[in-house]
């Protein structure tokens, strides 16, 4: 994991194709498990920010990229608070259930990037980053978890 530098945080964004409406009962497996989770994430150490729809508790309402496609975008202090609440918390079985309630996707669906304190970058950004990452493999500009760059230096 890589230290933040100051004046730095790191945007994480990752969309799904639903294999069914979420209300289907086949579905309920990842429903019930949305406002738990999001609990859990607002009170992580490192959490700074996640999108919801405006009158909403969460953001399954809002389909930028297709009425099939959920969005999860969330800010955090640095690499290691997000990869802490990723793997080393129940959100785990959010994951390891994903090819329950979502398709296979075919390239990245999880894109990275540091962003200056204290911004909020649009969901527009965050697509166009995930493009980035999908044409161009991982960079400073996009990249992974798995494969992922310290912030920039600041000046």
């Amino acid at each position: 994991m890589s230290d933040p530098r100051p004046g730095h945080q790191l945007a994480q964004f990752n969309i799904g194709r639903l294999k069914a409406p979420l209300s289907d009962p086949s579905m309920e497996g990842f429903t019930s498990q949305i406002e738990p989770v999001n609990l859990m994430a607002e009170k992580a150490p490192g959490f700074v920010w996640r999108l919801i729809e405006e009158g909403k508790e969460d953001a399954t309402g809002l389909r930028p990229f297709g009425d099939s496609y959920l969005v999860n975008y969330s800010v955090w202090e640095d690499l290691e608070t997000l990869w802490d609440f990723t793997y080393r918390t129940d959100h785990l079985e959010l994951l390891r259930g994903r090819r329950e309630w979502f398709e296979r996707s075919e390239g990245p669906h999880l894109v990275l990037w540091w962003i200056p304190s204290g911004t909020i970058p649009s969901v527009e950004e965050a697509g166009r980053r995930l493009d980035l990452l999908r044409e161009h493999g991982p960079s400073p500009e996009a990249f992974t978890l798995r494969t992922h760059f310290p912030p920039p230096a600041t000046p």
